[in-house]
């Protein structure tokens, strides 16, 4: 299935670039590392993943709802390091069979789906028992006056502008109680400014399927 957001892909398409120069690669290469086996990406997005797929992961079934995103997915796909499939599909309908695959990873998705316990409960679906779900995602944060900041900015002009993210997300939260443990979990700012904004709060980490 496609989700059509022109504006928005060609924006996305042009901040992932800087959000790599500006340490993003970095968090995406500790996101994969140590993989191995059949990996669902879900929300790939254009393909800025792929390259940091260890040669331990044997395949990459790449989810990707949005046609131009997914168009610049299928030409990274050629030069990636592994064998990896891009595929249309939603995070809340993954076109997957149940426990087929070893991990699922999830970057700067689960801000944006319509319903993050669906979007769960289908990543827990695709994972074989005791399969890893890794997130990069930026979620809800930790001080009042920037939670506060989060409540404004996502009941006004973000979610218009960012194709219905959210910056005040309880996802790791939601991980739990969508039936996984949280194994490994890193808070840090990024972009790593002075000065926090509301989407600056991320979370790097491991779930295991239970």
């Amino acid at each position: 299935m496609s989700v059509s957001h022109p504006v928005f892909a060609r924006l996305y398409a042009r901040a992932s670039v800087t959000m790599d120069r500006a340490g993003a690669a970095a968090h995406r290469h500790r996101l994969v590392a140590g993989l191995t086996g059949r990996v669902i990406e879900v929300g790939a997005g254009n393909g800025r993943m792929f390259p940091h797929y260890p040669p331990t992961v044997r395949e990459v079934l790449a989810v990707e709802p949005e046609p131009r995103l997914r168009a610049a997915a299928h030409a990274a796909a050629a030069d990636a390091p592994v064998p990896v499939t891009v595929v249309a599909g939603l995070a809340e309908a993954l076109p997957a069979a149940d426990a087929a695959a070893d991990a699922v990873v999830l970057s700067l998705v689960l801000c944006s789906v319509p319903d993050q316990a669906v979007a769960l409960r289908e990543a827990r679906r695709v994972l074989r028992p005791g399969g890893q779900l890794r997130f990069f995602e930026h979620v809800v944060a930790q001080t009042p006056g920037l939670r506060r900041a989060q409540r404004w900015v996502d009941a006004t002009v973000w979610p218009l502008f960012c194709a219905g993210c959210h910056t005040g997300r309880d996802t790791v939260g939601a991980i739990g109680a969508a039936g996984f443990t949280v194994v490994e979990l890193d808070r840090f700012r990024f972009p790593p400014t002075q000065v926090p904004m509301p989407a600056s709060p991320h979370v790097l980490g491991a779930a295991i399927r239970h």
